[in-house]
């Protein structure tokens, strides 16, 4: 019962100690994502995206998966964004050229090639210049 005790003590003190506002304070992928929607507006999410030859899928670090087409960003914000990590490769399979929130979708190290894991896609948020 005293282990219990004084591990209580150390995890409220440490509760007590945490500075001010930083659980507030976006993540670095958070932050990156902000810049990257900078001037532009959401639109109505939806559940596929095309992605033909040329189209850029990215992963930002423990937040979302991007998707670039001319005029377009897209976003998907998975099941589980902090599994997210921009040093592994995405593995999808789909069906035609479209990328859809049902495909089956896992994960790879780049420089390994071993499995790191799957993700649950979201819908995607298509964001657009404000000004177009």
């Amino acid at each position: 019962m005293k282990i219990l005790t004084t591990a209580t003590g150390l995890a409220l003190a440490a509760l007590t100690f945490a500075p001010a506002g930083a659980e507030d304070a976006p993540s670095k992928g958070e932050a990156k994502l902000a810049k990257l929607l900078e001037g532009r507006v959401a639109g109505e999410p939806v559940n596929c995206v095309q992605t033909f030859p040329g189209t850029k899928v990215s992963i930002i670090d423990g937040t979302a998966i991007v998707v670039r087409r001319p005029g377009v960003v897209y976003v998907n914000v998975p099941l589980h964004p902090e599994d997210l990590d921009e040093d592994d490769a995405m593995v999808t399979r789909t069906f035609g050229t479209r990328l859809c929130s049902s495909d089956q979708v896992t994960t790879r190290d780049r420089n390994a090639g071993h499995y790191t894991g799957n993700i649950f896609l979201g819908e995607f948020v298509p964001y657009r210049r404000a000004d177009s």
